[in-house]
């Protein structure tokens, strides 16, 4: 049985990209089983509640040689605890390739789009598979997701030409409505612990050579209508930030509280040596932990690869 699973601290593509690939390998044959690697943020339990769905199961570890398929990731240090001593028999992904290794050929397939889900629905149109109703609903959740309805720089056509042929298969007449609900759920923060907030959609990069020294960074995203909320919370924030920062041995921690509707990101920075490289890396300044780094709104796209052309520097 192959366990298929997205990435650590999961969002709604990496979710529903291992129930929808679970489900497409079976109609090909192929025993497989989705699974989690942690707790559903809220706008991914709204996605699967209105599916009428069940959450995949959590998943801890496997023993050595399990086969496994990765959607939404490829990164050992975004996966399962152990990855390298399992078997990788499929990767579905849209990141760049990271430090992925696999003890025997793999069925690999990256596709620079907005969204895992946009590749799913090319893998099922590919194969002359229809989409099922369910998977249609939770692939076009991804997409809007992901690519935030359309706002972020990750956009390609692709991911708007699948959202058009999800819609009607999903039974979605008013996209905007719908994507706008999905916002809602993702903004209903309540009182939700600021370790919770900070892991909802968080993510450890390695950047540098290991010659001169690499460092380990967390980099964190709150995509929400309603910042305000979030900077309310600051002081607590900034606590857990320094908190992870010890307990993962990182060198750096960065979250960036993104405005889903004006489309800017307002970064918190952990600490001095934080503030230093964002200074150096983007041309922000940082004031009172706060970096404003504009329309820079994509962590895969504008974040990361700032920051590992400043460390290869």
């Amino acid at each position: 049985m192959i366990a298929v699973f997205g990435h650590l601290n999961p969002d709604t593509d990496a979710v529903t990209a291992a129930l929808v690939y679970a489900h497409l390998l079976r109609r090909q044959g192929r025993e497989a089983t989705a699974y989690r690697l942690g707790e559903l943020n809220f706008e991914t339990a709204f996605v699967l509640r209105e599916a009428g769905i069940n959450a995949p199961e959590l998943l801890e570890s496997l023993p050595a040689g399990h086969e496994v398929a990765l959607v939404d990731h490829n990164e050992s240090a975004q996966s399962l605890p152990g990855l390298k001593t399992l078997t990788v028999t499929h990767v579905v992904d849209h990141h760049r390739l990271g430090d992925l290794e696999t003890s025997q050929p793999a069925t690999l397939r990256f596709d620079p789009v907005g969204c895992t889900a946009t590749v799913l629905l090319r893998l099922h149109l590919e194969a002359n598979l229809h989409v099922e109703a369910t998977d249609a609903r939770l692939l076009l959740s991804a997409i809007l997701s992901d690519t935030l309805h359309f706002r972020s720089p990750t956009t390609t056509p692709a991911d708007r030409e699948a959202v058009a042929f999800l819609a009607p298969i999903a039974g979605v007449a008013d996209v905007t409505a719908y994507a706008l609900s999905l916002f809602a759920a993702k903004s209903d923060l309540g009182d939700t612990p600021a370790s919770t907030l900070l892991k909802m959609d968080y993510k450890v990069f390695p950047f540098g050579h290991q010659d001169r020294g690499a460092q380990k960074w967390g980099l964190g995203v709150i995509e929400t209508t309603n910042p305000g909320y979030v900077f309310g919370r600051q002081a607590e924030l900034f606590s857990a930030m320094n908190a992870e920062k010890a307990a993962g041995g990182l060198d750096g921690l960065l979250l960036s509280v993104v405005d889903i509707l004006a489309g800017t990101n307002h970064m918190l920075v952990a600490g001095p040596s934080e503030a230093a490289v964002i200074q150096a890396a983007f041309g922000a300044a940082v004031q009172n932990g706060v970096a404003d780094l504009g329309d820079r709104i994509s962590r895969k796209k504008q974040i990361v690869p700032t920051l590992e052309a400043y460390f290869a520097g």
